[in-house]
């Protein structure tokens, strides 16, 4: 379990094949120092195992379902991703819940830049539309994110191209110490969304299920 709150910027030094899937060094001090076998770290949003470590660097493996589907898939060596350890027992939540589950990927459709900080509007399957919610919470690669615009629903009879966005807000603060200050137009994020409304859309899904359906 993840608060989306990022600890450092790691590097990817190393891809190398595993199986059907990579497995991936990554330059990352603060978390390699004290990294051991098991211990799970996000990177960019997305939960992996540490199978090996330095003082400086760690190995994670990726099986290809979350190459399939995360924006991770997108890496090569030298690409710069966020990095935090799992949050300890008592600790304070300083972001949200984040499971280092990631739901889709979005793609970054504009850059607002303020006198202090940065307006980023991304678009988003349709899918997972309803469970962003203006003030609500969401993870983009693995930052908690409080969602400050979304997009309204499609009109009843649109087609399933319509395009769904949200927007975030970002600070000095997130600017340098995440990799979101540098995104430009059409870079790819991981997404995950508030498992609150996972939770909800999956309950009223069975409630609003045709008698006598499969389960």
């Amino acid at each position: 379990m993840f608060t989306g709150i990022i600890e450092e910027i790691g590097e990817i030094t190393a891809i190398s094949p595993s199986g059907d899937g990579w497995r991936l060094t990554v330059r990352a001090p603060k978390a390699a120092a004290d990294a051991v076998h098991g211990e799970s770290i996000a990177v960019s949003g997305v939960c992996l195992t540490v199978v090996a470590s330095d003082a400086d660097s760690f190995d994670a493996d990726v099986m290809k379902q979350t190459l399939d589907v995360a924006a991770l898939g997108d890496a090569a060596v030298g690409t710069r991703v966020n990095i935090e350890k799992a949050m300890p027992v008592g600790a304070r939540l300083g972001g949200h819940i984040v499971q280092g589950h990631v739901d889709g990927v979005g793609t970054v459709l504009e850059v607002r830049p303020g006198a202090q900080w940065s307006v980023l509007r991304i678009g988003l399957p349709a899918d997972l539309a309803p469970l962003v919610v203006d003030k609500g919470s969401i993870s983009v690669d693995g930052t908690s994110l409080t969602v400050s615009a979304v997009s309204d629903p499609p009109p009843s009879g649109s087609g399933p191209d319509e395009q769904q966005w949200f927007e975030i807000s970002l600070i000095p603060e997130t600017l340098t110490a995440t990799t979101l200050g540098t995104r430009a137009v059409g870079d790819r994020v991981n997404l995950e969304t508030d498992i609150l409304a996972r939770h909800v859309e999956r309950l009223l899904a069975f409630r609003t299920a045709p008698e006598g359906g499969s389960r």
